[in-house]
């Protein structure tokens, strides 16, 4: 199995160093995205006001931009928040949540798709597609069952993947049955998961934020594909020790607070292309 020695190095320096993640996320998921970073060993901080969202930033080791249930403020905290990243060099994740369910958040992520660049853009299958320009079916802010990435359309995906990444320069984070992670030059396709995932609101998010908490240790590329890794396999030992929804969620940050590399040698299932 190729990458494992790095992936516990990412483990150990995650929780050696404790980056300070700046989360600018939707009040759905934010309390999930929070404890979340503090089990992979980073420290979140969930500023969005306005007047200090640069001085935030400014003292964060990455970013993590999420679209959801955005509101007038957000989106202007979150421009603030780019533009501070940028100047300061610090690695950002754009989660474009909803793009493919409404005009106004289409247009607003290619907007800063367009004027700042992101180390990770990170979302579902009719997400990405919309921001191509393709045609998409959500469900809200859910991928819809004609763009799921399934083994009939594994290598279409990876193109969408790969054309996505040229057009914006970043590494590309598609999550689903199967997670697919491009740079355009290097894939990963990464089969671990489960459906309970999808019982529980926020695995998206969360997937978004454990990338932006490890990305301070490693490139976008190991980082991105690490946080699908950890998501899958958590998932899975989460559903063997979960008798619903309720259970699984607590035994599923469990899962992600105790993940070493023993557990990713034993249970990782990926290819790199």
């Amino acid at each position: 199995m190729k990458n494992l020695n790095l992936f516990s190095n990412i483990i150990n320096d995650t929780k050696r160093k404790s980056p300070l993640i700046h989360a600018i996320t939707n009040p759905i998921s934010i309390n999930d995205c929070a404890n979340v970073t503090l089990a992979a060993g980073a420290r979140p901080i969930m500023a969005e006001h306005p007047d200090e969202v640069e001085e935030i930033t400014q003292k964060s080791d990455a970013l993590a931009i999420n679209l959801g249930n955005i509101t007038d403020i957000r989106m202007k905290s979150m421009k603030i928040s780019c533009h501070t990243a940028a100047t300061n060099k610090i690695p950002v994740v754009l989660d474009p949540v909803g793009a493919a369910a409404s005009k106004l958040r289409s247009d607003f992520a290619n907007n800063l798709i367009d004027k700042f660049s992101f180390s990770i853009i990170k979302g579902n299958m009719s997400e990405i597609k919309s921001l191509l320009g393709l045609s998409s079916h959500p469900l809200g802010i859910d991928v819809g069952k004609e763009d799921e990435i399934d083994s009939e359309n594994i290598k279409t995906s990876v193109t969408i993947a790969k054309k996505m990444s040229a057009k914006s320069g970043s590494v590309i984070m598609i999550t689903g049955k199967y997670d697919i992670v491009s740079n355009n030059k290097n894939t990963f396709i990464i089969k671990n998961g489960t459906p309970m995932l999808t019982k529980i609101t926020g695995t998206g998010c969360m997937s978004g934020i454990l990338a932006a908490s490890y990305l301070p240790n490693t490139d976008p590329l190991t980082a991105a594909a690490f946080a699908c890794l950890c998501m899958g396999i958590a998932g899975e030992l989460a559903d063997k020790n979960s008798n619903g929804p309720s259970s699984f969620r607590t035994a599923f940050l469990d899962a992600i607070y105790l993940m070493d590399c023993s557990k990713i040698a034993k249970y990782a299932d990926f290819n790199i292309l």
